[in-house]
């Protein structure tokens, strides 16, 4: 196999090498029981037990309270658009969204079909380029929940800190759960698409207080509702098991380098080292994102013209830095440095930011 390269996609996105290393015995032969992981019977007591430890870690380094279900679901975070809505409101009932990126957007979207949805903050007229602070908004106090992104992949923002309200939140995290502590008490539902901070695609976590699996109506879809998965513990229909089985390895790896407050520290280091090269370069690298809005996990900049841009992404490919093409909405360049992405990494693009930048200006 050759040289791995430094991975700084949005997502499916860099996993612990360790765990892709461990997962290549494991999907052939188990255990050493003579069967693959993906053979595994979901209801087999191996799998049960894999699917156990997994919400335990879970539970643990998020430090989720007793009174809480950890579900795992199919249909990618995006299927979270709808089923909140329609597990949580009704039609004459109302939920205030924040719009601050492409998957708030979308939500709001979906959240419509079922309720009254207001929206007190949006930055879409200035790109999306920042999130709101406290003051900046008003959420009505007979909202249901106040929803949020709390990290916007696309253009590099992030809530430094959760929003201070009354109002049961709910949050979309897929982007940078586990990368810093969270008072999950505060939280009505947290979710999140693995792919980026968590494990491969297929499963969505799911974390949501048990007293609101009751709200939903019952003419909705058994597959539908929160209550039919948490009854059966994610077991009603076949779960995706490899997902599942990643996702509690990576939650070993995760413990064994200190938990999340520890991988908080890893990740200010990191992003602070890239920002510094940003704001440092005399204006030819420009961070999309605002100062006080800026992403721990995802680094958004662009270069003086589109041409040095596509020259940017060629050259850093051929020297092994993959993934750092921007997301067509905000052009130039994004570098995506979730919890299993190596300082190293980050160190060496910014030595290749400084001599290009040199090369250039």
């Amino acid at each position: 196999m050759p040289k791995r390269i430094y991975n700084f996609s949005a997502g499916p996105a860099v996993l612990p090498e360790q765990v892709l290393r461990q997962a290549a015995i494991d999907i052939v032969n188990f255990q050493n029981k003579g069967i693959g992981l993906v053979e595994l019977s979901h209801r087999s007591k191996e799998f049960m037990a894999v699917a156990e430890e997994c919400e335990t870690l879970i539970r643990e380094l998020l430090g989720v309270p007793a009174g809480y279900k950890v579900l795992f679901l199919q249909g990618g975070a995006s299927s979270q658009f709808f089923m909140i809505p329609m597990n949580l409101l009704k039609k004459n009932q109302i939920a205030t969204y924040l719009n601050t990126g492409t998957w708030s957007k979308k939500a709001i979207k979906e959240a419509k079909l079922f309720g009254q949805i207001e929206v007190p903050y949006s930055s879409e007229d200035l790109n999306f380029t920042r999130v709101p602070r406290d003051d900046e908004y008003t959420v009505n106090p007979a909202s249901e929940y106040l929803y949020f992104v709390s990290n916007n992949t696309i253009f590099g923002t992030q809530f430094q800190k959760m929003p201070a309200t009354d109002v049961m939140l709910v949050s979309d995290m897929s982007s940078d759960i586990f990368s810093r502590p969270v008072d999950v008490s505060r939280f009505g539902i947290i979710y999140a698409g693995a792919q980026k901070n968590m494990g491969p695609a297929g499963v969505t976590v799911v974390i949501i207080r048990e007293d609101l699996l009751e709200r939903v109506d019952e003419t909705i879809p058994t597959m539908l509702k929160y209550k039919t998965h948490a009854k059966d513990d994610s077991m009603f229909n076949t779960p995706p098991c490899f997902a599942i089985y990643c996702v509690g390895q990576v939650m070993h790896w995760l413990k064994a380098l200190g938990g999340v407050e520890a991988m908080e520290a890893r990740n200010r280091k990191k992003a602070n080292l890239l920002y510094e090269a940003i704001d440092n370069s005399g204006g030819f690298y420009r961070g999309h994102a605002e100062k006080e809005s800026r992403s721990c996990m995802n680094v958004t900049f662009t270069l003086p013209t589109k041409d040095l841009e596509t020259s940017f992404v060629r050259e850093a490919t051929e020297q092994g830095f993959d993934g750092l093409k921007g997301h067509r909405s905000v052009g130039g360049c994004r570098a995506s440095i979730y919890n299993a992405f190596p300082l190293e990494g980050v160190e060496r693009l910014v030595d290749f930011m400084a001599a290009f930048a040199k090369k250039h200006q």
